[in-house]
């Protein structure tokens, strides 16, 4: 459970000032420190300051204020420097680590930015080259710029609160239980940094990129979901959303002992679980018998799924399907993860030893980079525990009021 000499990553001697809080940014800056990059998150100082995930939810006794679970899974990798960028001292300390860096990525309402000079025009003027990523709530050529946005917000107005009615006939909507417009939007800032690295390396020159939550997780959810309107007009008899998928027995079935997931996908799949599912006449139905028919008919196909796949036992559908090459797979609840065995066998879910004397968990990194491999470095920073360290590496003497 301790530390290891962790390889250098992809991005092993970029430097990136993390100006970002709460999800999605926190979680974009964390998977550039797994692949490597140098993070210096800079935060608010004081009793009950720093990122407001830090306060969520409790630690353990050892870990004192500050330590919650929601910070810890975001924030490793990183260096927490604590700065009042309130104060004219701590800005120009700021701009100083940001001339140390390659770039930097911010949350910030654009106003709130300009207000404390962390901007990328005031920026800028002492950095003429920088990389600046912007996770915004909405883009800045739209009448909704400047409007403050969360994850709630952007799955209501995306469209994504929309998904689960057209599923299960209850016309409320609803949001997705889980930080998917976070979430997702912050792969959308991971890919921003390294294109922009990517055309600095090529050109020299740096950039803003502006990367906005409703656009971004607008595309995410509209890609399958626009399906008729990828025409104009849309053909007669089509809508909104793929059909496939929002049908309400696409879903986990029930087993004899318990519940599995099964999607037979090719003619040859199908064909060969009718037979093991012991309605071998299905293969000569012409509801059935061909892809396209399928699609046409994929509503009353999966609606007979449960009675077909409570005819065996879980291990023995495993068997068989296996032996078909039908995909499936088990169905896990929260509490199954950490043992299942294939997480088990890549390392998944890691035990570490904090300086501060408790255990936490991280999930490893998903990506294998055969040469380059990303990994957990560093422990979730204590609130400031890093700034001393930092501005004197960055030739900056500490504010007075932080010392």
């Amino acid at each position: 459970m301790t530390e290891s000499p962790a390889p250098r990553g992809p991005l092993a001697g970029i430097r990136i000032l993390d100006l970002t809080s709460v999800i999605l940014g926190p979680y974009a800056t964390m998977l550039l420190g797994d692949m490597g990059a140098e993070i210096i998150k800079v935060e608010s100082p004081g009793e009950g300051g720093g990122d407001i995930m830090r306060w969520p939810g409790a630690g353990p006794e050892e870990a004192g204020p500050g330590m919650g679970p929601l910070f810890m899974m975001y924030n490793k990798n990183k260096k927490s420097v604590a700065l009042d960028l309130k104060r004219r001292e701590d800005q120009d300390a700021c701009v100083a680590l940001a001339r140390t860096c390659d770039v930097v990525c911010s949350n910030m309402r654009m106003d709130t930015a300009a207000r404390l000079t962390m901007d990328y025009d005031s920026l800028r003027a002492h950095m003429p080259n920088m990389i600046y990523i912007h996770a915004a709530g909405f883009g800045a050529d739209g009448p909704y710029a400047g409007r403050p946005a969360y994850d709630d917000l952007i799955q209501g107005i995306s469209g994504g609160a929309d998904i689960l009615p057209r599923v299960d006939g209850n016309p409320a909507p609803r949001y997705l239980p889980t930080l998917a417009a976070d979430k997702t939007v912050g792969l959308f800032m991971v890919q921003a940094v390294l294109a922009a690295l990517f055309h600095k390396q090529r050109t020299g020159e740096g950039q803003f990129v502006e990367v906005p939550m409703f656009e971004c997780y607008t595309h995410y959810v509209m890609h399958e979901n626009l399906y008729g309107h990828v025409y104009d007009p849309p053909p007669p008899g089509t809508g909104f959303g793929y059909g496939r998928i929002h049908n309400p027995d696409r879903r986990p079935y029930k087993s004899q002992d318990g519940w599995i997931g099964i999607l037979p996908y090719t003619d040859r799949n199908w064909t060969d679980f009718f037979v093991l599912a012991g309605r071998p006449e299905l293969n000569s139905d012409p509801k059935f018998s061909t892809y396209r028919a399928r699609m046409v008919n994929i509503k009353e196909l999966y609606s007979m799924m449960d009675a077909m796949v409570s005819t065996r036992t879980n291990a023995d559908w495993a068997k068989v399907l296996t032996e078909k090459a039908i995909p499936f797979a088990p169905i896990n609840r929260f509490g199954d993860l950490m043992e299942d065995p294939h997480l088990k066998a890549v390392g998944f879910f890691r035990k570490h030893a904090h300086p501060d004397g408790y255990v936490w968990v991280d999930m490893k990194h998903p990506v294998n980079y055969a040469t380059t491999p990303a990994s957990t470095r560093m422990a979730p920073p204590r609130l400031g525990q890093d700034t001393a360290e930092v501005l004197r590496e960055a030739g900056v003497s500490l504010p007075k009021a932080a010392e």
